[in-house]
């Protein structure tokens, strides 16, 4: 058994050993692109490209008039102030500039550079996001009506499958979370940030719930109670906390796809008691 956890270190370290530094932040990091950033804060300008609302600070305060003029509210509300018009600018300057000297991307504050289309910050994530809600919706309604109107009902009007009010909660925490998903890749602010990763956790929490359940064949309402109250607790707790201390995109991924892999472990670990695998009739947790 020693000989066995001997091994395995040893081969994890040989595979540590494998892996290469990575600068998640090289792009921001450059002097060239902050010499670029703080001159255009001060003019307004990348090159001859100018942006009229960098007269306003980035509270939507007029710098050059008075209190009253204040920056067009769906600049306010889209966030497109001084700074991130010049981050980008600076940023797609930049990025010309390297492929003509033969060099590859690089990260700026964390995220690969995108081509804004039409106001769009990441257009290719928006249409999987918008793709991905509407066949979450279809299954939704699918489900919906193969209960309601195809199968017989009780005299209450209620289906006859018990599971069925825990799989539309599972589609609506889908579909609001894909909803999200694509709102937040079309414009990434600190309340589209929170909203996506907290609509994912939900959705995650509410999933490795629901194959307890499913997996158990709990049919019980206080001991559905009782599996969902501690796990319920614990997914509020860690978006509460959430939204208090994120910070960066990176810092919220990790933990994400932590949760994805713990999630994703305990609910095979429970699909695969009795000695088969069950196939989920729905799809499985958006992945991020």
């Amino acid at each position: 058994m020693h000989m066995a956890t001997r091994n395995w270190v040893a081969l994890f370290v040989v595979l540590s050993c494998l892996l290469g530094v990575l600068d998640a932040s090289a792009g921001d990091a450059d002097p060239l692109y902050r010499a670029c950033v703080k001159q255009c804060e001060e003019t307004g300008c990348v090159g001859q490209k100018c942006f009229p609302h960098c007269k306003f600070s980035s509270d939507g305060a007029s710098i050059n008039g008075p209190w009253y003029m204040q920056e067009p509210l769906y600049l306010q509300w889209k966030k497109w102030d001084c700074l991130s018009d010049c981050r980008y600018n600076c940023m797609v300057d930049r990025e010309i500039k390297r492929d003509a000297l033969g060099h590859g991307p690089v990260k700026y504050h964390g995220k690969w550079p995108f081509i804004r289309v039409y106001g769009i910050q990441e257009p290719a994530s928006v249409a999987f996001s918008v793709l991905n809600l509407a066949m979450h919706f279809h299954g939704w309604l699918s489900f919906f009506i193969l209960l309601y109107y195809k199968l017989p009902l009780k005299q209450t009007k209620k289906a006859y499958y018990e599971f069925s009010p825990l799989w539309h909660i599972y589609g609506f925490l889908s579909m609001n979370s894909w909803f999200w998903s694509a709102v937040f890749h079309s414009r990434d602010v600190d309340l589209t940030e929170k909203f996506d990763y907290s609509s994912a956790v939900a959705l995650l929490g509410f999933s490795l719930i629901l194959a307890i359940l499913r997996s158990f064949n709990v049919r019980d309402e206080a001991a559905r109670v009782m599996v969902a109250a501690p796990l319920l607790a614990f997914v509020t707790t860690h978006i509460l906390m959430e939204h208090e201390s994120l910070c960066c995109h990176g810092s919220g991924s990790a933990s994400h796809l932590g949760n994805l892999g713990w999630y994703h472990s305990a609910s095979f670990s429970l699909e695969v008691v009795g000695g088969g695998v069950r196939r989920c009739p729905c799809n499985a947790a958006r992945n991020l």
